[in-house]
């Protein structure tokens, strides 16, 4: 088409300027964008390198750091888990309200080689102190709290030979949960302990599945729990219920008797988990280790003929008493602890169960032994097959100031 009468040539110059002025509000526009987005930026990097100074301000003293003056506000509990650094501590101390900045507690740490030393568990300290305060408050031995060391053989109840108690879980983990606060002592009472024991879910206390059917078939519900603390180093926190104290306990120690191969272990001894466990008990209390294997083989053949296994740990156990011998009195008494009077095994195990004589109670030495008597002085025993072996055995160890 032509264009004389110049119509096309009369557009096209009109549409150029719009063209042009759109062009420059588009640059305009991105331009305004662009400067939002540098100053947004700059804003950025600015918080960014504030936060960093200060990060390392307080934690290399770069300018100084805050602190706390003056003796404090209150007493706390805090924990120090494995693994922390001494940085980790620093941070948690912030965070808990003891020092008014890591650094506070890093700077006075760095003169004090204790802070290196510092293991896991519960520290009572003060809210608001100083950081030289802090360390020195967290490196004292009388700041920690909350541990409980549970040795092989340990029983539920105390032990007493008249003169001397032995304490027991029930006392053992009452003390480990004391800890005095702004002048007050609070703990966990033996009573409220045992209560719990007795009475609570066993699945809630963190007992093993393996476990729940026969503890809750416990002839006296007070021992439901025996047997179920490892011998181990338990840390705790003072100021939680009975409840929380038993899980915290029960739970790891269900972690330590599983990695000693319960209940796997048990799968080869035509026994119940429970029941090897039973028999490890029986063996931490009537054998020193390196008779542990010979006394599970008594045990087992003892079982295996339906012959009563007449330990005295048994008789000893319900009584209370350490010593290794009974006396005709106690062992007629009647009671379902008493395998003197009953053929199998106790109905509870009777102490903390060590893992070598776990080991032992689920892999018994090969042997014809069907009795034994502690007969030297530093606890060896003298195994026998027949009855007439075993009571000559018995006269040796008489002789020999056994028991």
């Amino acid at each position: 088409m032509t264009d004389d009468l110049g119509l096309f040539e009369e557009r096209t110059t009109r549409e150029r300027p719009r063209s042009a002025a759109a062009a420059r509000k588009a640059r305009s526009r991105r331009n305004r964008k662009r400067n939002r987005l540098i100053v947004f930026g700059l804003v950025v990097l600015l918080l960014i390198g504030g936060g960093v100074w200060y990060g390392l301000r307080q934690l290399s003293g770069l300018g100084g750091y805050d602190d706390f003056t003056g003796a404090g506000e209150r007493d706390v509990v805090v924990e120090v888990q494995g693994g922390d650094t001494t940085g980790t501590i620093a941070n948690r101390l912030k965070d808990d309200g003891i020092v008014a900045s890591p650094r506070a507690f890093l700077a006075a740490a760095e003169s004090e080689t204790k802070v290196r030393a510092i293991q896991p568990g519960f520290y009572v300290m003060r809210t608001k102190v100083s950081g030289k305060d802090a360390v020195a408050k967290i490196v004292s031995p009388a700041s920690k709290v909350g541990n409980l060391q549970i040795k092989a053989g340990t029983q539920l109840d105390d032990l007493s030979n008249g003169t001397a108690v032995t304490p027991g879980i029930f006392t053992l983990l009452s003390n480990a949960s004391c800890a005095t606060l702004d002048g007050q002592k609070k703990c966990a009472s033996v009573d409220d302990l045992r209560k719990t024991a007795e009475t609570a879910d066993l699945a809630a206390l963190g007992v093993p599945d393996w476990a729940i059917p026969d503890a809750s078939r416990a002839a006296e519900p007070k021992r439901r729990l025996e047997g179920l603390i490892a011998p181990d180093v338990y840390d705790v926190r003072p100021g939680s219920t009975p409840e929380e104290l038993w899980k915290k306990v029960i739970t790891e120690s269900s972690a330590r008797l599983q990695s000693y191969g319960m209940p796997k272990i048990a799968e080869a001894t035509g026994l119940t988990p429970y029941q090897v466990l039973v028999i490890g008990s029986l063996i931490q209390r009537e054998a020193i280790a390196a008779d542990f294997a010979k006394v599970s083989r008594v045990t087992y053949n003892r079982l295996a003929k339906s012959m009563k296994l007449e330990y005295d740990s048994t008789i000893n156990y319900v009584l209370d008493r350490p010593a290794i011998t009974t006396k005709p009195d106690d062992r007629a008494k009647a009671g379902p602890y008493n395998t003197y009077a009953n053929t199998g095994l106790t109905p509870t195990p009777i102490a903390a169960v060590s893992k070598e004589a776990l080991a032992a109670a689920a892999k018994p030495v090969d042997g014809p032994w069907l009795f034994f008597v502690r007969c030297q002085k530093d606890g060896i025993s003298c195994f026998a097959v027949t009855n007439d072996e075993h009571e000559a055995n018995v006269k040796q160890a008489r002789a020999n100031g056994a028991y």
